[in-house]
């Protein structure tokens, strides 16, 4: 495909890099409105992101990329850029995601978690980030998301004052025990982890994509991403091995698995919103087909004694009919 391909104001973009003239494949897109396109030259290879203001902001990935790379994590090396119309022109990791790697090669979940978790004990230990924080506001719009789009596609009269002030009470201690916070990728999962190979006969790096929402936060939370995987199934073997590993490397106890089950939870009633407004509002249908796994994910969550007062209203508020169908909405 020709540079005439690109967005308006792509080919004036590449005219002042080495990339004038390269040939642009786009990718498929994601749940936002960015958009990708590989461009190559020969044997190399770029990666041109498209965020479109309005509705995208680049300035954030920028900043965060560049908080990682300083610190020594794997994201992608910025070419050029600019900002304010949207153009971000950087390294390209390839086409191997975790998520495809297990799935040819499930005998490498153990291993490759393990090196996953690891980058989470590392993020743990780098200076804290000058993010925005990951206060308790910004956890109760999430958590509203599940009344205000899933409860609303159901049409299910339901409390919801309850619902904010039962995740007010498990997680006002949860903010106590996230201090100043630590840097918190807030979607690292097995299809924003790239294995990108450095050549002869090294093993794949694990390089870290789609990171622009960063928050400083509590630790849990992207192991949570982790090991509750939206897109995948993680056995529940490598997610209580992946626990244990966390725990053994960071001196974390019991209080930390109760937060995990508790932004567990929020994560994913969050997530079951998000997808019902990616179906109803943005046409992207297909994400209702992953609900049933978050569901079960979340009721299990629930099981957890920290999270009583969601697990009540749940109770009260879910009909017993929709939680045996794990949430399940048609498209």
């Amino acid at each position: 495909m020709s540079s005439s391909e690109l967005p308006p104001g792509g080919e004036r973009f590449l005219a002042d890099t080495q990339w004038k003239g390269a040939t642009v494949h786009p990718l498929p897109g994601d749940a936002s409105f960015r958009r990708y396109f590989r461009l190559r030259k020969g044997a190399s290879s770029a990666m041109l992101m498209f965020a479109p203001p309005p509705h995208e902001d680049p300035e954030p990935f920028l900043t965060v990329a560049k908080w990682l790379c300083d610190n020594g994590f794997r994201a992608p090396d910025i070419i050029a850029q600019d900002a304010g119309k949207g153009f971000v022109l950087l390294e390209d990791f390839g086409d191997i995601r975790l998520r495809e790697w297990l799935d040819d090669r499930p005998q490498d979940e153990e291993a490759l978690y393990g090196k996953a978790v690891d980058t989470l004990v590392a993020l743990r230990e780098a200076p804290t980030p000058e993010f925005d924080q990951y206060n308790l506001p910004t956890y109760l719009r999430e958590a509203r998301l599940f009344v205000e789009w899933y409860c609303e596609a159901l049409d299910l009269t339901v409390d919801e004052s309850g619902w904010e002030r039962a995740w007010e009470d498990v997680l006002q201690p949860v903010m106590l025990r996230q201090d100043e916070g630590i840097c918190v990728l807030r979607d690292y999962h097995a299809e924003n982890i790239m294995l990108v190979h450095p050549g002869g006969d090294a093993a794949p790096e694990q390089g870290l994509i789609d990171f622009q929402d960063a928050l400083a936060g509590h630790p849990a939370y992207d192991l949570v991403s982790l090991l509750q995987d939206a897109r995948r199934d993680v056995s529940p073997e490598t997610e209580v091995a992946m626990i244990d590993r966390y725990l053994e490397r960071t001196g974390e106890g019991e209080q930390f698995r109760a937060d995990y089950a508790i932004l567990g939870a929020q994560r994913n009633a969050k997530i079951v919103g998000i997808f019902v407004r990616l179906a109803r509002r943005d046409g992207k249908g297909h994400y209702l087909r992953m609900i049933p796994r978050v569901w079960r994910l979340f009721e299990r969550d629930l099981l957890h004694p920290a999270l009583q007062p969601v697990a009540d209203w749940f109770d009260a508020n879910i009909p017993a009919d929709v939680r045996k169908n794990y949430g399940g909405i048609s498209e």
